[in-house]
């Protein structure tokens, strides 16, 4: 869960491409970089931290150039170092930025082809490297001293011919353009505008449409499924399919908590899928509990709440803001430890009593994943004076790790694997629990664009679109990077740190 950007201008872009980040920093918080190119040279800051604090005056001076591209970064696979942090950068052959948005699961089969086979170094854990590597070795193979669009397109298909998962990527290969490309199933999100600026046509390509919409571009849009488009310098547009065999499958995962409500994703407005989100579960409850006794409706901020306020509406019951956030605590979900996370949830969360005190509240949230932050919610509410608290998440039951690019590598740290619902009401403390069904779930998202007949919902069933996840890659994949292997890393970490320091 990444977020990339890339811009083709006829002014200076490094302004530009500090806001759309911004834009973007939900998807990621952990580090953020730039980099463009003007004259022969390119220009590169990237470092870990939040956007605003990685860029300064001095390091936007530096960065010059009409073209350029940007990356915040949720780290999923890897490390957390500054050197993974993206833009990478190969220079063979032409000079290729590299931004990616996703995971791929055959990377160590591709690192030992690289390695052997095509005479590459890999210089980090990431798989962002691993694929940087295989398109700018296809690239090399045609053995062109002069690109032409067409090469790149034949480079793309001979990549979705090597790699697997999921992968939305921006490229941008010094003095020619910006390539930008999207995996075969169209797992994480990939989008384009344009706008035309001093008599030419400037493009911008975007993990999602919000940061079209913020920087005044309109949104064409999205990048198909398979589909590579590039734009050159001389800001000419071109695209195409790059494989047969494609099969539209975005993670709706997406559209329950990972993009902005504000955007529209493969032609599906977020808000409004997350409103029928509402609907769908204020209908079940009615199913379920006609005679229910709820007397408010609170949802735990942001992602909840137009689920909330619209099942609210259906149900006729008082709609309620009982939680106020802190704006300077991040994302919860993606924190990178067990432990961060539950020592943020207090600070990020604290509740209205009034609201609570001697009533029977419904919360509502978008999911329910680990289960350590539904917990503590539930009981900052009974510590609030609440007299029964019910608890509502608006997609179905998290029983499965997902490989696709979002944090969840062990399924024995998802709060629902392997547990009945009532189980889990007891382990989060909650008088009543209730789940989406996953056949509402894909009602809601896919009643704007009935062409998406087939989702990403690995996370929910255990089935995995790509066709080539077994249990043995899963274990692999724990252990890699549970919590536990990444206390375990951060303590080694602090061991070769102590000894340095000692030495």
């Amino acid at each position: 869960m990444c977020g990339i950007i890339g811009i083709v201008a006829n002014e200076e872009v490094n302004q530009s491409l500090y806001d759309g980040l911004t834009v973007l920093q939900h998807r990621g918080q952990d580090a953020a970089g730039i980099v463009t190119y003007d004259n022969g040279r390119l220009y590169l800051r990237k470092d870990n931290g939040l956007v605003k604090d990685v860029f300064h005056t001095r390091h936007m001076l530096m960065l010059k150039g009409r073209m350029g591209m940007g990356h915040v970064r949720y780290p999923t696979a890897g490390c957390s170092s500054s050197a993974e942090a993206q833009p990478f950068y190969v220079n063979s052959p032409y000079g290729i930025t590299f931004a990616h948005n996703g995971n791929l699961t055959n990377s160590e089969e591709l690192k030992w082809a690289l390695f052997r086979a095509d005479r590459r170094h890999i210089n980090t854990n990431s798989d962002s490297e691993i694929l940087l590597n295989v398109l700018a070795h296809e690239l090399q193979q045609l053995n062109k001293m002069r690109m032409i669009p067409s090469d790149l397109f034949t480079a793309v298909s001979q990549v979705h011919q090597r790699c697997r998962g999921a992968y939305a990527v921006i490229a941008m290969i010094a003095g020619y353009g910006i390539l930008a490309f999207r995996d075969p199933y169209g797992i994480r999100p990939l989008v384009f505008g344009k706008r035309e600026r001093l008599s030419k046509t400037e493009y911008i390509v975007a993990s999602e449409s919000v940061a079209i919409d913020a920087l005044g571009y309109e949104l064409v849009r999205d990048v198909a499924p398979g589909e590579a488009i590039f734009i050159d310098t001389k800001g000419d547009f071109h695209a195409q399919q790059c494989i047969d065999n494609s099969m539209y499958s975005p993670c709706i995962f997406e559209y329950v908590y990972l993009a902005r409500p504000d955007s529209m994703i493969d032609d599906v407005s977020v808000h409004k899928s997350r409103m029928r989100m509402g609907e769908k579960l204020a209908q079940k409850i009615l199913r379920e509990r006609p005679n229910h006794d709820i007397d408010v409706v609170i949802p735990i901020p942001d992602t909840s709440r137009s689920a909330a306020l619209q099942l609210a509406y259906m149900l006729g019951i008082v709609y309620r803001e009982g939680f106020i956030k802190n704006r300077y605590i991040g994302r919860t979900f993606i924190m990178p430890g067990q432990k961060e996370r539950k020592k943020s949830v207090r600070q990020k969360l604290n509740p209205i009593d009034l609201e609570f005190k001697g009533k029977n509240v419904l919360l509502i949230d978008d999911s329910i994943v680990r289960g350590t932050t539904s917990r503590q919610i539930i009981q900052m509410a009974r510590d609030a004076g609440a007299r029964k608290v019910y608890f509502a998440s608006a997609s179905p039951p998290v029983r499965y790790p997902n490989v696709y690019g979002i944090d969840m590598p062990a399924a024995n740290e998802l709060v629902a694997h392997d547990r009945t619902e009532q189980e889990i009401a007891d382990i989060l403390g909650a008088d009543w629990l209730i789940y989406q069904d996953l056949s509402d779930l894909i009602d809601a998202v896919r009643k704007r664009n009935p062409a998406l007949t087939c989702f990403d919902v690995s996370c929910f069933t255990g089935d995995y679109v790509t066709g080539d996840v077994n249990t043995e890659y899963l274990k692999k994949l724990e252990n890699q990077r549970s919590d536990n292997a990444k206390l375990d890393q951060e303590e080694r970490d602090m061991n070769i740190i102590e000894l340095y320091n000692t030495a």
